[in-house]
């Protein structure tokens, strides 16, 4: 009901009129929610041993969730992307290594699944593409800048100045 009030007051109150505090917690609670990802990890996957759960969120946040595709599978609560947290929880208990367990995981899912796509030579348009749209628009702009302005129409001959003349005279 606060934010309600503060939110519908067309102008801010004045410190003498108090409310400031109420806005800055509002404000603060706002910016927490919105700068911290909600991590989708349910407390059943936690490992107990903490090196290797801090390994399977390190590698949890380089995957991507293929339910959502623009989370990781740390950050959805997907049931793919709980399947997925499960895997590298597993493979790493089975004692693979970090690489070990992202080979796994591209092996059985595509390199569809990494957030950030190797750099390889079916992978070069995609990594290409932002530099030739920023070459594509310079060059663009650059022909734009070297166009000619259009000549200037000549102005009007004696008989059509007359016939202006004629035109506004008659009025």
């Amino acid at each position: 009901m606060i934010f309600f009030a503060v939110s519908r007051r067309v102008n801010p109150p004045s410190p003498a009129e108090g409310g400031g505090f109420a806005r800055s917690i509002i404000l603060a609670m706002l910016l927490t929610f919105s700068v911290f990802p909600a991590h989708a990890v349910q407390p059943d996957e936690v490992l107990k041993d903490p090196a290797l759960e801090a390994r399977a969120r390190h590698i949890s946040e380089g995957l991507r969730c293929l339910v959502c595709q623009n989370q990781s599978i740390d950050d959805s609560d997907a049931p793919l992307a709980k399947d997925l947290r499960v895997i590298v929880r597993e493979r790493l208990t089975a004692g693979d290594g970090d690489r070990q367990v992202v080979d796994y995981v591209v092996a059985r899912y595509g390199e569809f699944v990494l957030l950030k796509p190797v750099f390889a030579w079916h992978t070069l348009l995609l990594w290409l593409t932002p530099l030739l749209a920023v070459l594509l628009g310079g060059f663009g702009i650059w022909r734009l800048s070297r166009r000619r302005a259009p000549e200037k129409a000549a102005g009007l001959s004696a008989a059509e100045q007359a016939e202006v003349e004629a035109l506004l005279d008659r009025r």
